[in-house]
């Protein structure tokens, strides 16, 4: 198909970056406002959240004092200590770090609220966006130069996933209400539609494209999942949920393992190979309510969920159909609010995710603040909380670059960037 050029795609003199000044306080620091919510501790304040399957779970957990993870490396070495206790320590020299994140800088690009978020696979400062009214956004921030702009359809094009082309990077792969998944690049041309619903009454709600295997896969918002090739080749189109397909994720490691969520309560496992229709998974996985999210862990071992209200669940490739862990963690579903995903961190067995305290939740506390929140993913303790005074709103997504040492967070209109405060004194 030739390529067609997508409407006022400049170099837009929106953008408002907005580096810090002041030094962003922590929840701990905050507390006489917070009622003591803190972000790191477990105060007497605040009570275990209940229903979890892993045992003691409670709020933030201490961190324990790092070793020297040079002596780690060395006792490993000698063989005296294993791999996982030198993963372990890792881990937590990570997780002190974090305590000192704060907002890099801030970029309000947008006249609705993001809704889609990737990293660019190798430069860690780059960052695409994707707005409810189709606007994309390509951020290097760090250089001085004015980010990529590509100007949406406005209403109805609201950009529902986002993935930079594996084999060039110079593109990406976008699905949109507007009823396509496309590729196209940063000039704003549609360089090959993959999916077209050709009706308003349809759109497309989902997205995950493989390198290795060369596929690309979709799903919408009647719960049909079509997967492609590379080429635009169409291998099928089944209907495999009874409603919207709100998330479509390929293993990393295991190109033709396909988990899909929908809003019909479930999530479902599918092996590539075998799909013959909506009752060929290989397993179904009941949820209380509708699920947002459905996410593979880098090594492709473990599965991620968020439903709409609040529960998190942690499933293991040991026994995919049963949860390792549920995760109580308020983050209920609004109309207009981007729905709130749980994310991995891309070297660390961490869990990243915004809070949206609901007074209704056994563990809510007066006054407690909209954080972000890092748990372990093997025990699903809360390890940390990242807040800042001025930057208060709910953060629905929350995703490390690939290095692990930068966050991207979407916060309604704006894009927040956090890491370490000593990389911020000096740029």
């Amino acid at each position: 198909m030739a390529p067609k050029k997508r409407p006022e795609t400049q170099k837009t003199s929106e953008i408002v970056l907005r580096p810090r000044n002041k030094r962003s306080r922590s929840p701990r620091e905050l507390e006489p406002e917070a009622k003591k919510l803190c972000a790191k501790g477990s105060g007497p304040s605040r009570r275990c959240d209940s229903d979890c399957l892993w045992a003691g779970l409670a709020g933030p957990q201490i961190v324990p004092p790092c070793r020297s993870i040079v002596r780690t490396l060395h006792q490993h070495k000698l063989g005296r200590a294993s791999w996982p206790s030198v993963q372990q320590g890792l881990q937590q020299s990570f997780l002190h770090t974090l305590d000192s994140y704060r907002i890099l800088q801030k970029a309000a690009p947008f006249d609705r609220r993001a809704t889609s978020l990737a990293w660019h696979p190798t430069h860690p400062s780059t960052v695409a966006v994707g707005s409810k009214g189709g606007d994309i956004l390509l951020w290097n921030f760090g250089i001085k130069d004015k980010p990529t702009f590509i100007k949406g359809i406005g209403a109805g094009g609201s950009i529902t996933g986002l993935k930079f082309n594996p084999l060039n990077t110079n593109q990406f792969y976008a699905s949109s209400m507007e009823g396509t998944t496309r590729l196209q690049d940063f000039k704003g041309n549609i360089l090959r539609v993959f999916a077209s619903s050709d009706t308003i009454n349809i759109w497309f709600c989902s997205l995950d494209v493989s390198a290795s295997s060369r596929m690309v896969v979709t799903g919408d918002n009647v719960g049909n999942v079509i997967l492609l090739n590379m080429d635009g080749k169409e291998l099928w189109n089944l209907r495999m949920h009874k409603k919207k397909v709100t998330h479509v994720a390929l293993n990393p490691c295991c190109d033709w393992f396909l988990a899909t969520a929908s809003v019909d309560q479930t999530v479902k496992i599918w092996d590539l190979r075998q799909v013959r229709g909506k009752a060929s998974f290989l397993y179904s996985l009941p949820h209380r309510h509708p699920v947002n999210a459905a996410c593979f862990s880098p090594d492709g071992a473990r599965l991620l969920t968020t439903d709409q209200k609040s529960e998190i669940r942690v499933y293991s490739a040991s026994q995919w159909d049963c949860p390792l862990g549920l995760i109580p963690h308020p983050h209920r579903h609004f109309q207009h609010l981007t729905p709130i995903k749980a994310a991995w961190h891309p070297r660390y067995n961490l869990i990243v995710v915004g809070r949206y305290p609901d007074p209704n939740f056994k563990s809510c506390t007066p006054y407690e603040l909209r954080t972000i929140d890092v748990f372990d993913g093997n025990s699903g303790k809360m390890m940390c909380q990242l807040y800042d005074p001025e930057s208060s709103g709910i953060s629905s997504l929350n995703e490390f670059n690939p290095m692990g040492d930068t966050l991207a967070s979407a916060m309604g209109y704006h894009v927040l960037i956090w890491s370490q405060e000593e990389a911020r004194t000096r740029k």
